[in-house]
């Protein structure tokens, strides 16, 4: 009988060692850490891990350092995980380890990184220029007459970002000649200290500045911080995406304009979400239904999948969107 006993547990101690042992393992490398945008894509990643039962963990660096991506990614093939997410600060820099990565049987999977090559699949919740867009025509119907505008993005490299900013130039270029740019742009959205006194130096530099287009979530918080000391409401706007409970205070003061964003924990769930279904053997199909994307028309040459999941920041949605850890 004692012998029967033991056989049985030998056997479900085995059978509970080797689920645990085949729960899919997924790494998600994200820009930076410890900022409001990522600490919501890390709550989505794990809550969907969760759910799902697979392993997966979100690697955030000290600094927007592509450097420090690429190491973290090395360390992720070094772990032998069966996926690897990445929202890329530099596309270029990440090319080779990416390979590497493929190379290796791991899967790959990209957020705001729709010029990589080395992918299984990028997923994008906004177009580039619909993004890039909305803001411009937001900034636009804020501003009255002739005047000049800034330009922020994450830094010079991060691809996503600098698209939107195309795209949201170009589109005021054509309909509001009257408004110019500032110099180029200026790569500090995602440091608020550094948006601040970059805003500080245009606003002294430039006493017909009018607006700012913050593209990274740090950027629109600075920006409007500069704003609030130098008790510019209302006559210099900033508009772009930011995290609702960062900066909901901002837009009831009027210092923030608002913006557009989607949700990033949704993004952190949707890493999980595909990287179970890719390490599961799943093909992506057109038309199929994915939790947190909706019915997908992929593009299968790139590689990309793009969707629209937008949600508008105003003072009527900021403080509802705070509310849900936003």
């Amino acid at each position: 009988m004692k012998k029967l006993l033991a056989c049985a547990s030998a056997v479900a101690f085995s059978a509970v060692f080797a689920t645990a042992a085949s729960a899919t393992e997924i790494g998600v490398v994200v820009k930076i850490g410890g900022i409001p945008w990522f600490n919501a894509m890390e709550d989505g990643i794990k809550r969907q891990a969760e759910a799902l039962g697979v392993d997966a963990e979100m690697i955030g660096p000290t600094s927007a350092d592509p450097a420090l991506q690429v190491q973290a990614i090395e360390d992720l093939i070094a772990k032998g995980v069966d996926v690897i997410g990445v929202v890329p600060n530099d596309e270029k820099a990440l090319e080779p380890v990416l390979k590497k990565a493929r190379d290796a049987g791991i899967i790959v999977i990209a957020h705001e990184g729709p010029g990589l090559e080395n992918v299984d699949w990028d997923f994008e919740l906004a177009s580039a220029q619909g993004f890039g867009e909305a803001h411009a025509k937001l900034l636009s119907e804020k501003i009255e007459g002739p005047g000049k505008y800034a330009v922020y993005v994450g830094s010079l490299t991060v691809p996503l970002h600098n698209a939107w900013a195309d795209a949201a130039i170009a589109w005021l270029t054509e309909n509001r000649p009257d408004l110019e740019p500032v110099g180029d742009r200026y790569g500090v959205a995602e440091n608020v200290d550094e948006s601040r006194k970059t805003a500080l130096d245009l606003m002294a530099a430039n006493p017909d500045l009018k607006g700012f287009l913050g593209f990274g979530s740090q950027g629109p918080i600075g920006a409007g911080r500069a704003i609030d000391e130098r008790k510019m409401s209302g006559k210099v706007f900033v508009v772009g995406p930011f995290s609702p409970g960062q900066g909901a205070r901002m837009v009831h003061q009027g210092v923030l304009t608002g913006g557009y964003m989607w949700n990033p924990a949704q993004a952190g769930e949707v890493f999980v979400t595909l990287g179970k279904m890719l390490a599961d053997g799943e093909e992506i199909t057109d038309g199929m239904d994915i939790p947190g994307l909706g019915v997908v028309h992929p593009d299968f040459e790139g590689r990309d999948i793009i969707t629209d999941n937008l949600l508008e920041l105003n003072d009527s949605s900021v403080d509802d969107l705070a509310d849900k850890g936003l």
